[in-house]
């Protein structure tokens, strides 16, 4: 996780000194970057920090030559659309989203300023870019493109507790690219004879989707990969 949020700061830096370079013959300005994720920011702190590093790393200090928003919708999927209507207009360089709720609402509300995706678990298949190698539009970043470990993490699961037979699997409809992690999470529920529960977390924080899963009487809960920003709350 630290290594990605790293080589996000990395892809960042980057695009702030093609920036840079694009407004050479104007007055020197701080670059001003949005951050914007849905679950609250003080249950990723190592990842936020490896993003800070990844910035320094290259020359960006925040406070000093670089400022950044930070932004978080605390577990209200359906807060975000107002937060990056915020941050457009903030009169930002660069959005960061973090999950592809964020990206996919951050796309609609822009074709103008460049976003940096992270944790996408399938950028194409959801529309969000053309390609992995001509992604075109304004947005660009990191895919993880490992649908398959869905199905070991229930696999494992299975393992850990065997007489699993019922998994809720905290999951945002809307989110488009966590459609193949879950093909690959019921293909493993039936093999192993464990019934899958959808909660929708779009409409719900957290604690409703955890009375949700109780009330079905859920051996156990999952995070769907397109929203791993919320497995935190499961460790």
């Amino acid at each position: 996780m630290n290594t990605c949020a790293k080589l996000l700061g990395f892809a960042l830096a980057a695009l702030l000194c093609a920036v840079g370079l694009a407004e050479a013959q104007q007055p020197k300005k701080t670059p001003r970057i949005g951050y914007l994720q849905a679950p609250p920011l003080s249950v990723v702190v190592a990842r936020t920090n490896a993003f800070r590093q990844g910035l320094h790393d290259l020359g960006y200090i925040e406070g000093k030559n670089v400022v950044i928003e930070w932004r978080s919708a605390d577990g209200k999927i359906d807060r975000v659309p107002a937060i990056v209507a915020e941050l457009v207009q903030l009169n930002l360089d660069i959005i960061v989203s973090g999950g592809s709720i964020v990206t996919q609402s951050a796309k609609k509300a822009t074709n103008t300023i460049p976003i940096i995706m992270a944790q996408e678990a399938d950028p194409v298949g959801s529309g969000l870019v053309a390609s992995l190698a001509r992604p075109g539009g304004n947005i660009t970043g990191l895919a993880t493109l490992a649908p398959e470990l869905s199905g070991k993490q229930l696999e494992l699961l299975k393992e850990i507790v065997p007489a699993l037979s019922r998994v809720a699997i905290l999951e945002s409809p809307g989110n488009s690219g966590n459609a193949p992690s879950l093909r690959e999470t019921e293909r493993a529920g039936r093999a192993f004879g464990v019934k899958i529960q959808h909660i929708d977390i779009s409409h719900n924080d957290i604690e409703s989707a955890f009375q949700t899963a109780t009330k079905a009487r859920a051996d156990a809960i999952l995070a769907a990969r397109g929203e791993n920003g919320f497995a935190k709350y499961l460790s």
